[in-house]
């Protein structure tokens, strides 16, 4: 009876051993593919978002800081901003004109920014804000008539379209000078300065040099987009666009 038991015992450890070393085995292997998931997930996190919060705002409920409005992403019919105001800087206009108005929520930042040029020697002009649909439609009419559809469609923006109908964009220029918008203000030293300190006051270039296939339009280092300054932050460091960074065409 001993002998036997001895028999027994034996092949039960002779059972055992390969099935714990398979368990080991396969205990390690999910070990290692839960460990590379999060490593995979941390690259895109990283990639995608950094620390910020995605989520924070809508970007596409009218008004949001973090609506965007592009070509194929139009503006509610006959959209105008509930409250508009006429921020105390330099204006290109007199204050009457619609396009001298801007979301009230965002003057004292244009405010705060005005000055800061000021102060550092780039006196700025607030040269159009807030147009109506309607208004845009005469622009856009314009540029088709000067220089055909397929310019008309790389400058301007149809009717519905148009970020400055949101009432968080402007243009700017330098002051002391006709108020010209073309791309070689951004190698001006106030064009400069703009580009590397208008994410302090929640501010963008929208319309970035190189990325006209992300945003729909050509360079405009005149043409700014009020985002919040933690957004801002996080696409002028990283040179990116709002459709690239919120994965939107």
């Amino acid at each position: 009876m001993t002998f036997g038991y001895t028999m027994i015992v034996m092949k039960t450890r002779k059972i055992k051993l390969p099935v714990i070393l398979i368990a080991v085995f396969l205990g390690c292997m999910y070990l290692f593919r839960g460990s590379v998931i999060e490593f995979r997930d941390e690259i895109i996190k990283d990639k995608n978002t950094s620390s910020l919060n995605t989520q924070r705002y809508s970007i596409s409920k009218p008004g949001s800081i973090w609506w965007i409005v592009n070509k194929k992403r139009p503006l509610p019919a006959g959209y105008v901003p509930p409250n508009l105001s006429v921020p105390n800087v330099t204006r290109r206009l007199d204050d009457d004109n619609e396009s001298m108005k801007i979301d009230s929520s965002i003057t004292k930042n244009i405010e705060e920014l005005f000055s800061a040029a000021k102060q550092s020697g780039h006196p700025l002009v607030f040269a159009s804000g807030y147009r109506s649909e309607e208004y845009q439609r005469q622009l856009f009419e314009r540029y088709v008539r000067e220089g055909g559809q397929e310019y008309a469609d790389k400058t301007s923006a149809k009717p519905g379209t148009s970020e400055h109908q949101t009432g968080l964009a402007f243009d700017v220029c330098e002051a002391y000078k006709d108020c010209e918008l073309e791309t070689s203000f951004g190698n001006t030293n106030t064009g400069r300065w703009i580009k590397d300190n208008a994410h302090k006051y929640g501010f963008i270039i929208r319309y970035l040099e190189g990325k006209e296939n992300e945003t729909g339009y050509t360079y405009e280092p005149w043409h700014l987009r009020y985002v919040g300054k933690d957004l801002a932050k996080e696409l002028h460091s990283t040179n990116r666009t709002m459709e690239d960074y919120f994965n939107v065409r």
